[in-house]
């Protein structure tokens, strides 16, 4: 079996569910009242509120442990999750159990890339709340073991020198990865297509640091009928990442900012090739008659900039070369549902029986590694 003992998983996409405590104990008591606090309804569920507005606890953010028939958008309370939810070394023993050395974990109440603090009128209290978030996951969540749980942060992406500021603020500090948006503009946010955002990124080139775009964190999902069933728009979320990518590579971040980092996370990857070569081809046609680059085609964009991640991927890893076997990185995606907890190291070992052991190393391990600047294990 080519998943050998020596090979230390490294998902660079986990979550975690922010205990009751997290901005009570960060922020000013004056800010208690409209921070985000936990608040008990009548009929037993447990809720967040912010700024005035209640926030339900998403059942399928913490299903790690439970019967796929119990599965719902229901809020649940605390003592319904499994602790490794919400206590980082509870959550190392999860790991062990699942056979993973290190895990990245986007947050949970704030959205995947911090976006809930774009609601609500004061923006001040917002900015608090996203310092109190990655002070949060620096010094207490990472705390438990740093080595295994890398710090991921968030940014106050309604202000792009905020952005900056926080990043050296929380780098400083630790912080390996940063999860943003994939598409700013549903946000009502600049896009990738202008120059706002390029102070932040000289700011993440100079650091090396990696930005992290998970699925969703536009705040959009593909479009679907009305009635159809929930499963049909998570079974579509990896075209936001399609969205994202092409985006980007005709956009001018890449040429203006090379050494950027981005890593789609939770995409997918199987269906990069066919869209790199979708993508060239339109540049190759298309290009003389739009303000777009006429020197780089995007797929040579993408095998220097982006990286792709997956969780079950039978048909990426078949097209691992096409892809760009440095371009590939795993994630186990807990407590969530689309996790193989507690069998996520048999399930990759699986996937990738018939591919070379070094092969197996670089993506299961050190892409990640290599990327995030993690130390050895």
């Amino acid at each position: 079996m080519p998943l050998q003992d020596y090979m230390k998983l490294v998902s660079v996409d986990d979550h975690l569910i922010e205990h009751p405590r997290v901005w009570l104990d960060r922020l000013p008591k004056s800010d208690h009242e409209m921070g985000p606090r936990i608040i008990e309804r009548e009929d037993g569920r447990q809720v967040w509120t912010y700024q005035g507005t209640v926030y339900p606890n998403i059942g399928l953010n913490a299903v790690a442990g439970k019967d796929p028939r119990e599965w719902g958008w229901d809020p649940v309370r605390f003592d319904q999750m499994m602790p490794g939810c919400y206590d980082s070394s509870a959550r190392l023993l999860d790991m062990d159990l699942d056979g993973v050395h290190t895990g990245m974990a986007f947050p949970s109440f704030p959205k995947f890339a911090g976006t809930l603090f774009l609601e609500g009128a004061d923006r001040d209290l917002a900015l608090r709340c996203v310092q109190a978030y990655n002070d949060y996951h620096i010094d207490e969540w990472s705390a438990a073991d740093p080595d295994r749980l890398p710090p991921i942060v968030i940014m106050p992406v309604w202000d792009v020198d905020l952005c900056v500021a926080e990043l050296h603020r929380t780098a400083a500090k630790g912080a390996k990865g940063v999860s943003f948006v994939e598409s700013p503009t549903p946000l009502d946010l600049p896009s990738f297509h202008t120059d706002y955002w390029d102070p932040f990124f000289s700011a993440a080139e100079e650091i090396d640091i990696p930005l992290m775009m998970h699925f969703g964190t536009s705040g959009t999902r593909p479009f679907t009928a009305p009635d159809a069933p929930e499963a049909t728009f998570i079974a579509l979320m990896g075209l936001n990442s399609m969205q994202s990518m092409i985006n980007l590579c005709f956009s001018p971040v890449f040429h203006n900012h090379p050494n950027l980092k981005i890593v789609l996370a939770e995409g997918g990857i199987g269906w990069m090739p066919w869209m790199l070569e979708r993508a060239d081809m339109t540049w190759e046609r298309q290009r003389f008659w739009q303000p777009i680059n006429q020197e780089v085609r995007p797929s040579e964009l993408f095998r220097r900039n982006i990286w792709g991640c997956f969780i079950v991927d039978s048909t990426g890893i078949g097209l691992r070369h096409d892809i760009g076997l440095d371009r590939i990185l795993w994630e186990c995606d807990f407590p969530h549902s689309d996790s193989m907890w507690p069998n996520s190291r048999k399930i990759l070992a699986d996937s990738v029986r018939h591919v070379p052991d070094n092969e197996v190393h670089a993506i299961a391990e050190l892409n990640a590694r290599e990327l995030f600047h993690l130390k050895p294990a």
